[in-house]
C-alpha cells in the first residue's frame, strides 16, 4: 500500500498562473511525483487581475470551471492565500454569518459528541473539496472536517483552528483532541487536520485518525503524527470540552492530573486514588497500611507492576503514572497486577540457550522444551501432531500467539524467542 502524501492542490500541467508554475517547479525540484491534473488553487481576486497572496481589498475566490466566484470578507490585515478556502460562514457566504470575533462564547460539547459528529461523515463517506459544502454546512476540507466536528460557529483553516484549542503535549491526548499541522509560509503546501480517536497500543506510535482527506472521510491506524511532515503536527484540546464519555467508552470523570502529581515528595488526593485503583487490580500486596496522600515507595512498586503486568518494558514501567497507566487504572481497562511468585529454585526459569537454536532447520532439545511449554501455557493450538524436536512454522505460529498476547506488535512478535519470550514463557504463575 503505498503511503498517502497529504496535497491540497495540484498545480495544472498547461496553466500559466503563478500559482501553478511556482508549483510546478516545486515538483520539479523533488516534489510529489503523483500530482497531476487540472485542480486550481484557491486565488484572490483583486481589480487589478488574478494574484497569489494579494493584500488588502475584497477578494473572491473562483474555481478552475468557471463556477461563481465567492467573496471573502476583506481584512486590514489578509490571512495568506489557502486552497482550504479560508476562515467563513456555514453553507458558504450565503450562509449563516460565523461569530468568530467572540471564542469566549465556545458552544459546550462531550468528547463522546465530537467522535459521533466525527463517525456521520465517516459513514457518509462525505467526498473531499475545497469548495463544497455539506449538508450539515461545513466545508469539505480537513479544517471544514475538525469545525463540524467542534461545533463550530462557522468554517475555520489551520491557521485559525489553534485560537479554539488550548496546546497540550502529544502524550496527553484524549479522543476528540486534534493534531494540527500548519504551514504559514505556503499554507497549501502540507497543512493538514486530524482527530485523534486514540492510540491503536501501548507504544504509541499510531493512533486511530479521522480526517478529511481525498478522496473521502476515511478512519485509520495512522502514525503519529502523520504520514509526513509529522515533526510539525501539533496536539489541541477543545477550549469548549465539557466532561462526559470519550469516544470508545472511555471516562473523562477522572482526568489524568499531569505527572508532576506523582513522585518522591508529593502530598495530594491523586496519589489516593492511585493507590485506591492499585488495590482494586490486584496490588494491596505492596502496602502495609493502605493507599495514603503521600508518595512512597509502595505506590512506586505498585504502578510498576501494573505497568509491567501490561506487557510493558523500560521507561513504560518506571513506576511513575502516565495518561496511558491512569486512563487504563480509572477505566478499569488492562491486565490486573498477578498474584505474587513464591521464591525459590521451582520459580526461575531455565536460562535462554540463545537464538540460534529456533530458526528453520534446527533441530534441538531446546525446541522440544520451548514446545512443550507452549502447549502447557495454553498456546500450542497450531501443532497438529504435538511439539518435537524439529523447529517448524507451528512453534513458530505459536511463539507469536504468546507474544501478542503480552500486547507486543511489530518486530516484538515475530514468532521467535528472544531472552524476553523465554522468562515470561517459564516464569512460575
Amino acid at each position: 500500500m503505498a503511503v498517502p502524501v497529504f496535497e491540497e492542490y495540484e498545480p495544472a500541467g498547461d496553466c500559466d498562473c503563478a500559482g501553478c508554475v511556482e508549483r510546478r517547479r516545486a515538483l520539479a525540484a523533488g516534489g510529489h511525483p503523483s500530482a497531476h491534473g487540472c485542480r486550481r488553487a484557491l486565488v484572490l481576486v483583486t481589480t487589478a487581475g488574478v494574484v497569489l497572496g494579494g493584500a488588502g481589498g475584497a477578494a473572491a475566490s473562483a474555481q478552475a470551471s468557471g463556477g461563481p466566484a465567492r467573496a471573502v470578507a476583506p481584512s486590514a490585515d489578509p490571512l495568506p492565500p489557502t486552497e482550504q478556502g479560508a476562515t467563513g460562514p456555514l453553507h458558504g457566504p450565503a450562509g449563516k454569518p460565523a461569530n468568530q470575533a467572540n471564542q469566549t462564547a465556545l458552544k459546550a460539547t462531550t468528547r463522546t459528541e465530537i467522535i459521533n459528529r466525527a463517525k456521520k461523515w465517516v459513514s457518509a463517506k462525505v467526498p473531499y473539496s475545497m469548495t463544497k459544502y455539506w449538508s450539515d454546512g461545513y466545508r469539505q476540507d480537513c479544517s471544514g472536517y475538525v469545525s463540524m466536528a467542534w461545533s463550530l460557529a462557522g468554517n475555520e483553516w489551520t491557521g485559525s483552528l489553534a485560537a479554539f484549542g488550548d496546546r497540550i503535549q502529544r502524550e496527553d491526548l484524549q479522543p476528540g483532541d486534534i493534531l494540527l499541522f500548519h504551514n504559514p509560509a505556503d499554507p497549501g503546501a502540507g497543512s493538514h487536520v486530524t482527530i485523534f480517536g486514540g492510540w491503536t497500543d501501548y507504544t504509541h506510535t499510531y493512533y486511530v485518525a479521522y480526517e478529511q482527506t481525498k478522496p473521502r472521510t476515511r478512519k485509520q491506524s495512522t502514525p503519529m503524527a502523520y504520514w509526513n511532515n509529522s515533526a510539525g503536527y501539533v496536539a489541541y484540546r477543545y477550549k469548549g470540552l465539557s466532561s462526559g464519555t470519550a469516544g470508545g467508552g472511555e471516562s473523562t470523570a477522572a482526568p489524568f492530573p499531569g505527572t508532576s502529581a506523582f513522585g518522591p515528595g508529593k502530598k495530594n488526593a491523586h496519589v489516593t486514588r492511585l493507590g485506591e485503583l492499585l488495590v482494586q487490580r490486584g496490588g494491596k500486596r505492596f502496602y502495609e497500611e493502605g493507599p495514603g496522600p503521600e508518595w512512597t515507595a509502595a505506590d512506586r512498586r505498585a504502578t510498576q507492576a501494573f505497568q509491567l503486568a501490561q506487557g510493558w518494558r523500560g521507561a513504560e514501567a518506571d513506576g511513575y503514572p502516565g495518561p496511558h497507566t491512569w486512563r487504563l487504572l480509572v477505566n478499569g481497562q488492562g491486565k490486573d497486577i498477578p498474584p505474587a511468585v513464591t521464591a525459590g529454585p521451582s520459580a526461575q526459569p531455565p536460562a535462554f540457550p540463545g537464538r540460534d537454536h529456533f530458526r528453520p532447520g534446527r533441530t534441538n532439545a531446546h525446541v522440544t522444551q520451548l514446545g512443550k511449554q507452549l502447549v502447557k501455557r495454553g498456546y500450542g493450538k497450531h501443532y497438529a501432531e504435538g511439539p518435537g524436536p524439529q523447529w517448524t512454522e507451528a512453534d513458530r505460529r505459536n511463539v507469536q500467539a504468546f507474544q501478542r498476547a503480552q500486547g507486543w506488535r511489530g518486530a516484538e512478535a515475530d514468532g521467535y524467542p528472544g531472552p524476553h519470550t523465554w522468562r515470561l514463557l517459564f516464569a512460575a504463575r
